[in-house]
């Protein structure tokens, strides 16, 4: 007869055992890899390669009865979280499914107390992104066919941004600094970088107009300057997006005039395939492909700042806002960030 959870459990028995891989494939996204018992697997693992949440299929068993010293029966979530270290097995809300399930999490919570594991409804995958970083509210209202492909998940987003803040920290240990914030895309990414900056610094801003001009220099004016001196000051310039680098060269050449004892630039997106000019940026957040992207502070005529993530904007709305703006008025499509 197996034993009962309600008797003591030797350590040496409760030791999960790793599965073996179900990988089937090397190449393509990471749900079309694996082969899943189910097809609602598939699905669900679809839903989270969407929305960039990393995850594992059935990576290890947990043993939940014994029978003497041998091992009885052993329960196997479906997926691991580890950005969230979550353990989850799906279900529908089938009572004849439902109800064994439930019997083996919770010899699993009695014998694994430290194991964070929970049964997912479909109904539950809101409450899963808003625990990812994904605003429920943002992501019921977002425009599935203006949105491409997530290119940066929330998560990705606060855990890189914290690793900058770091080494920022550690470069200038024993000196103060004056983050200007370039506006307005940088706004979200200045506050949360600063937040977790060590060392004292002062924060300012500045604005820029652009315009059509014969030279590329001649496109850029500043319109907004900083209010704080920088002669003799470690400067770091903190950026959104580096593209042709033609606005970053500009506002190096002013800045470095006035005197202060060092520039440094760091960009949360950076594109390098699009350099026209060579900067110099010593810190960067992510290398992005040339798609149009908003979230996290970027927008598109001031639409998206307010995602927690950074997406691609499919062309075909660039495109038809263009067409409709160029017969309204005789506008022109709007210039991305240099």
């Amino acid at each position: 007869m197996a034993s009962s959870v309600h008797l003591p459990v030797p350590q040496k028995w409760r030791r999960p055992v790793r599965q073996r891989s179900r990988l089937v494939r090397r190449s393509g996204p990471a749900h079309s890899r694996i082969e899943f018992a189910h097809p609602s697997e598939q699905e669900f693992a679809r839903f989270l390669d969407y929305y960039r949440i990393r995850w594992v299929y059935e990576p290890v068993s947990f043993p939940i009865a014994w029978d003497g010293t041998r091992v009885s029966e052993m329960f196997t979530p479906d997926f691991y979280l580890p950005e969230h270290d979550l353990y989850l097995e799906l279900t529908t809300m089938k009572q004849s499914l439902v109800t064994p399930k439930n019997r083996k999490l919770r010899l699993l919570r009695e014998i694994y107390p430290d194991v964070n594991v929970r049964l997912l409804y479909r109904k539950d995958y809101q409450q899963l992104l808003a625990k990812a970083g994904y605003g429920a509210l943002e992501v019921q209202h977002l425009r599935k066919e203006d949105i491409g492909n997530i290119l940066i998940s929330p998560v990705e987003l606060e855990t890189r941004v914290r690793a900058l803040a770091r080494k920022i920290s550690r470069d200038y240990r024993g000196r103060t600094i004056v983050l200007v914030g370039i506006l307005k895309g940088v706004t979200f990414f200045l506050a949360d970088l600063a937040r977790q900056i060590k060392v004292p610094f002062v924060i300012d801003y500045l604005d820029l107009r652009r315009f059509a001009g014969a030279q590329p220099r001649a496109r850029v004016r500043i319109a907004r300057d900083i209010d704080y001196p920088i002669e003799g000051r470690h400067v770091l310039l903190v950026e959104d997006i580096v593209n042709t680098g033609l606005t970053l060269d500009y506002l190096l050449s002013e800045l470095r005039e006035r005197g202060a004892a060092s520039i440094e630039v760091v960009t949360l997106l950076n594109r390098p395939g699009r350099r026209l000019v060579q900067v110099p940026v010593r810190y960067v957040g992510f290398q992005i492909p040339n798609d149009y992207v908003v979230g996290y502070g970027l927008d598109y005529r001031e639409l998206y700042r307010n995602l927690p993530f950074i997406c691609a904007l499919k062309p075909s709305v660039i495109e038809l806002d263009s067409a409709a703006r160029s017969r309204a008025e005789g506008g022109a499509a709007p210039e991305d960030a240099t």
